[in-house]
């Protein structure tokens, strides 16, 4: 599985956190329901956190959506706890603010990432690509249902939701984290096929 970021579709690449098991999926959540009383347990395992670190004055992000483009950037995120900038190359810096785009290996307890080794410069890092969910097609949902599920979406997930759009014919989601849990319940409450979840 994988975690990313809230932004537009043309910039969530770039400024995302993408988690991708290396362990077992914990799948310990509450299944079925409502997509807003969905609870989902963190990944068991190392994880895979992309995206921008951000140190400000040793308080260190990993930046989860949108990063204010002044100098030195801004970004909200999560907390990285055991990061060092010891031996690591490819950071900016002015004045007490450090920053640079990672591959960050590490643990995700639902609200701290733990940096466990030595993160990789998101230039040089190459992840499997992820399979379509889709399987290629076209979404067959009325555009006007996408858009009302698409505003729904937000208070619905609440902090879990990261960015969501509407693309082919489907309403996508993309969360923090997901054990499968969370695309059970958006089946159950919109149908198979209707909300495409990512993490």
């Amino acid at each position: 599985m994988r975690i990313t970021a809230r932004l537009g579709t043309a910039a969530l690449a770039a400024a995302s956190l993408l988690l991708i098991t290396t362990g077992c999926a914990s799948g310990s959540g509450a299944s079925g329901g409502s997509l807003s009383t969905t609870q989902i347990s963190p990944p068991d395992g190392e994880v895979v956190g992309t995206g921008t670190v951000l140190d400000v004055a040793g308080d260190v992000a990993l930046c989860l959506g949108p990063i204010a483009e002044s100098y030195p950037p801004q970004c909200d995120g999560l907390p990285l706890m055991g990061w060092s900038w010891e031996g690591v190359d490819g950071f900016e810096e002015s004045g007490d603010t450090r920053w640079g785009t990672y591959a960050v290996f590490g643990t995700f307890d639902g609200e701290v990432f733990t940096a466990t080794q030595p993160p990789i410069m998101l230039a040089l890092y190459d992840p499997i690509r992820a399979e379509d969910p889709t399987g290629g097609g076209p979404g067959e949902t009325p555009v006007a249902e996408l858009d009302e599920i698409a505003r729904e979406l937000p208070t619905a997930l609440d902090d879990l939701l990261l960015a969501t759009w509407t693309q082919d014919g489907y309403v996508w989601a993309q969360v923090i984290w997901d054990d499968g849990t969370l695309q059970d319940a958006a089946d159950a409450e919109y149908g198979d096929g209707v909300v495409i979840v990512q993490s």
